[in-house]
């Protein structure tokens, strides 16, 4: 499983994004389901009520009730470890979607992370620890 960030949720969807192509390549190749958190999948259902309208939303929710895509609850812990990186990481400024990204994947032991956002590549999982970005 491969935790997933809102980017390549809308990628998948909508056939004009630029990285459409690479992100259903990608998810070819990976284990389903993808995991997500309420604060990505809120942010990609934002995104897709502009760029998709109502058909893009209802695509996501088809990944969601189809289990391609699971939500993950966080912890009290998790949300806790959030608000410390978004303070750690204030400079980029880490937003909330990437900040429980990171949370659970320190929780569960992840490394790769299914993104299009370059701030990956900043984010180390307990301080020290790279991941594993996915597409590469």
């Amino acid at each position: 499983m491969t935790l997933t960030d809102a980017g390549p949720l809308v990628a998948l969807i909508d056939a004009d994004e630029p990285d459409h192509d690479r992100c259903r390549m990608v998810v070819e190749r990976l284990s389903l389901p993808l995991l997500t958190t309420w604060p990505a999948f809120t942010e990609a259902m934002y995104l897709l009520s502009h760029a998709g309208g109502q058909r893009g939303q209802a695509a996501l929710w088809k990944l969601v009730l189809s289990r391609r895509l699971e939500i993950v609850e966080l912890s009290w812990a998790a949300l806790e470890r959030s608000s410390v990186l978004m303070t750690k990481y204030a400079d980029l400024p880490m937003d909330f979607a990437d900040a429980t990204l990171v949370a659970l994947a320190e929780e569960r032991g992840d490394r790769r992370v299914f993104t299009l956002d370059t701030d990956f590549q900043v984010y180390r999982l307990h301080g020290r620890h790279r991941f594993e970005i996915v597409p590469t």
